[in-house]
């Protein structure tokens, strides 16, 4: 079974940018599609985008188009996921998952079709 790490959580201020990471171990991030999903406090679970594993061609919702990126680094089995322009609502605990099937639309939309999940990062956007 695949297990991930991410990483890379913090704070920073309105207009900023981070990069989150995601490293994984036990498969390699090539085999799934993987992709990044956020949770604000008392609010639902939000996909911010998500890599194929075929083709590694990204998917991303109108939230975070334009801002946001997600790309692989197969040598480092690491997904990441670039944020710039960082808004005050997209401070929330970041996450990483696997989804075993590759549908890269359908886990956006409806995160909980993830199959596997790594532990949370914190991401704070200070005005």
């Amino acid at each position: 079974e695949v297990q991930l790490q991410a990483s890379g959580g913090g704070l920073v201020q309105v207009g900023g940018s981070l990069r989150l990471s995601c490293a994984a171990s036990g498969g390699t991030v090539d085999e799934y599609a993987i992709g990044w999903v956020r949770q604000a406090p008392g609010k639902g679970r939000e996909g911010v985008g998500c890599i194929s594993a075929i083709d590694a061609s990204t998917y991303y919702p109108d939230s975070v188009k334009g801002r946001f990126t997600i790309s692989r680094d197969n040598a480092k089995n690491t997904v990441y996921l670039q944020m710039n322009s960082l808004k005050p609502e997209d401070t929330a605990v970041y996450y990483c998952a696997v989804a075993k099937i590759d549908t890269i639309v359908v886990v956006t939309t409806n995160p909980h079709e993830y199959d596997y999940w790594g532990q949370g990062t914190q991401v704070t956007v200070s005005s």
